[in-house]
């Protein structure tokens, strides 16, 4: 036996070598798990309130004490938001593939990176896609991660900026499936890349682009992420500083004055009071003050989503126009552009460091 080679993967790669009623063994590989928020299965009444359930239960998005919360979500929110919810993903709904924009893009996002991965890596590395909330959960990815013979993963957040309503509860759900394991892989998690060049250069491209043939330019770009409550920031959450600082990394990428990309914060929810200003909020003022086109884009979202497609394309153009704006423009997210696979490849072939 070589003794360079560790002998479970000597075993793994000659299985022959194992007695005749042993088990089949994968050849061993690396797996890269992509993870993002979720999506409902359909936007009836029913699956709404099944995933909404799922997401507004989970602690790291509601704090309250379980006994308040729980009578107040399963009683009265539930009761009504399902519809509300459900009449803004079908506005967005993929019809073509009965699904979420959200899970189409994920899903191309993974198999963009996988071929790209194979190419400069090999075959020993597998790229599989799980939601923290709905389908295809992250227990489904990680088995299929297994059953490929992966005994290292990568487990990777989309999520530029750390939050723990986002990337901590992905943690989380990864490693309470782990718990049910046997035989655990050895794993990583991708840290927050909220200032990696690439990513800043990625979000420059893509405000430059859509604006390049734009007739009427806006005067103003409003970077808007997903707020949290503003006590979040005060209990060493580092969200607010990091989307703070991913917006200055752009505008100084685009040459812009400070006054001309700004930050917002949207999505609030609850009666306490969240990081601001509120994107809803301030496209409002922009418009009072003068500005008759602004952009908007979304720094925090790797994908585009409820969030985006429905809120910003509509609940917040609406509130510029009604406030005397006239041109309106979304800038949409990275979602599977070539250079964003190219910087989620990096940022992988970098955390892979030592396994390959």
């Amino acid at each position: 036996m070589d003794q360079s080679v560790p002998p479970s993967v000597v075993e793994a790669h000659r299985p022959e070598q194992a007695p005749v009623d042993h088990p089949a063994v994968a050849r061993e590989k690396i797996g890269v798990l992509v993870a993002n928020l979720g999506t409902p299965d359909d936007t009836d009444y029913w699956s709404m309130r099944r995933y909404l359930s799922e997401f507004l239960s989970d602690q790291r998005v509601v704090d309250y004490p379980r006994w308040l919360w729980q009578p107040l979500l399963q009683l009265i929110i539930l009761s009504r938001r399902p519809f509300a919810s459900g009449a803004a993903y079908r506005s967005i709904w993929n019809t073509d593939k009965d699904e979420s924009p959200l899970l189409t893009i994920t899903r191309s996002q993974s198999e963009k990176l996988s071929t790209r991965l194979r190419a400069e890596l090999g075959d020993s590395i597998e790229v599989s896609f799980g939601m923290r909330y709905g389908n295809p959960s992250t227990d489904k990815a990680l088995k299929e991660l297994e059953e490929k013979g992966c005994r290292r993963i990568l487990f990777f957040p989309l999520y530029p900026q750390y939050g723990s309503p986002t990337t901590a509860t992905a943690c989380d759900q990864f490693f309470r499936q782990l718990m049910k394991r046997k035989w655990q892989p050895s794993v990583r998690t991708v840290p927050a890349y909220f200032d990696e060049p690439g990513y800043i250069e990625a979000l420059a491209a893509s405000v430059s682009e859509r604006l390049e043939n734009e007739t009427h330019q806006p005067s103003v770009v409003v970077a808007s992420y997903h707020g949290v409550p503003k006590r979040f920031l005060e209990e060493g959450d580092p969200y607010y500083c990091q989307c703070r600082k991913t917006t200055r990394l752009l505008r100084e990428r685009l040459g812009h004055a400070e006054d001309e990309v700004v930050t917002a914060f949207q999505s609030k929810f609850g009666p306490e009071e969240w990081v601001g200003p509120a994107t809803v909020d301030k496209v409002a003022e922009l418009a009072r003050q003068g500005h008759k086109s602004i952009a908007v884009l979304s720094p925090a979202f790797s994908a585009d989503c409820v969030e985006t497609l429905e809120e910003i394309e509509e609940e917040i153009r609406d509130a510029f126009m009604e406030a005397g704006g006239e041109h309106f423009i979304y800038i949409p997210c990275l979602n599977d552009r070539d250079d964003h696979i190219a910087v989620l490849a990096n940022i992988v072939k970098r955390e892979l460091g030592g396994w390959i």
